[in-house]
Parts: structure tokens; sequence; C-alpha cells
């Protein structure tokens, strides 16, 4: 997948560009300093998600936003800056931006943000039917056992052609994104149902142990889920 980072602060691209590689090596990142260079990448290029610094020199990260909608260039966008003004907010929030975040950028709150679009949104070009899906498939039945072998049954397609048009399209492998959705919705059940054991709540989003379930929540959250329950009830 494309990913469009657009900073006039070259630590800044370089960072960024290190912790999306960290979680996701396969996609391919595109970098741009100004709005200018910025509008050439997404004349040559299709990009399904976009992180725009505001301050750029120049027309702004939010003049950029209006550029984008006023073209009708499809792209998700995160806007990052340093300064913690509701103002922006307001305005993030009127250009329909999927996400705000403010320096310096927290990698969980990144990689959080970059979940977050993965699970929702819905590709033009890289998102095809195929992975559509697949994707359905999970959200319905991510609590079941789930095998790439019995999804490419279901989509008519081989388990090998499935698994790298997966990674292709997403830039993460089928069972890193299972893994990711499912802890997510456990995060969800253990916030809502305090009183429920982390037992039932493993068996609940799919994983066969609570073992593999406690090592993947903490692999993806870098804490252990009883960690979490403790956190939340405070």
């Amino acid at each position: 997948m494309n990913l469009l980072i657009i900073d006039d602060e070259p630590l800044e691209l370089e960072q960024l560009t290190y912790l999306v590689k960290k979680q996701y090596p396969n996609w391919n990142i595109f970098t741009a300093e100004d709005a200018v260079e910025a509008k050439q990448l997404v004349e040559q290029y299709s990009f399904p998600l976009a992180f725009v610094d505001i301050q750029l020199p120049g027309d702004s990260g939010l003049d950029f936003c209006e550029y984008l909608r006023a073209h009708g260039i499809d792209i998700e966008v995160v806007l990052i800056t340093a300064y913690q003004d509701f103002i922006y907010a307001k305005q993030a929030i009127h250009l329909n931006v999927l996400d705000y975040l403010v320096k310096p950028v927290i990698e969980k709150e990144l990689f959080k943000v970059m979940e977050d679009f993965l699970q929702k949104n819905t590709f033009t070009e890289t998102k095809s039917a195929l992975i559509n899906k697949v994707l359905e498939i999970v959200r319905e039945d991510y609590n079941q056992k789930l095998q790439l072998s019995d999804l490419a049954t279901k989509v008519y397609v081989s388990p090998t052609y499935l698994s790298k048009k997966f990674t292709e399209t997403l830039g993460i492998k089928f069972t890193d994104y299972l893994n990711h959705f499912r802890i997510q919705k456990a995060k969800q059940l253990i916030l809502e149902n305090p009183d429920w054991s982390l037992f039932n709540i493993a068996e609940m989003v799919g994983f066969s142990s609570q073992h593999h379930f406690s090592n993947s929540f903490k692999k993806i959250e870098g804490i252990t889920p009883s960690q979490f329950k403790e956190t939340s009830d405070d």
C-alpha cells in the first residue's frame, strides 16, 4: 500500500517513516516537504492514506486537505501538528479527516490510527473486491477458527495467491491483521465487561488458548491483558 507523509522537517519525516516501516514493512512510503511537492505525488500515485503536518511552508496542511476535497481526490488524512489548538481540531473535523495527532507523535497512538484505518477504510484501487470479501468475513467470524486456506476456498482462489494479495494490499500478513482485529475486540470487551474473566474473553474473540491470547495481546499492546484490565479498573 502507498502512504504519503508530508512534513517540512526532515527529522520528522525520518521518524514517521521509521515507525510506519517498523509496523508495516511492506508499505511504500512517499515523502514531501511542502504542499506543492505533495500535489505532484498525488497526481502520479494513488494514496489511500496520508499523514499531513498542518504547519507547512506556503499552503498549510489544511489548505492541502481543501485541495484534495475540491479535486475529488479520495485520501484518508491524519493531521499532525505541534500545536494543541482546538481551532485546528475543529477545522480538521470540518474537513472530515481520519484523525488528529500532536507532536511528538507517540508510537502507540500512531499504530492505533493505522489499525483504525485498516479496519474502517474502504480502499479505492488497493482494496479489491477479493480483499473486501475477506475483511467482511473477518468482521463477521473473527470469533471463530479462521484459517487462510478456508478463506481462500470461500473466495475461490488459492491460499498462496490470497496470502500474497492480502499482504500486498494491506501491507500486513493475514494472521497479523486477524490478531490485531481480535485484540481490539478483546480490549472493547474488557472495558465494557470488567467482571468477565480473561479466559472467557479470549475464547469470545477467537483465541484457541489464553496463553496465545496473552502473548498476542502483549506483543501488540506492550502490556498483558491482566495489566490492561487493572488499568481500566482504576
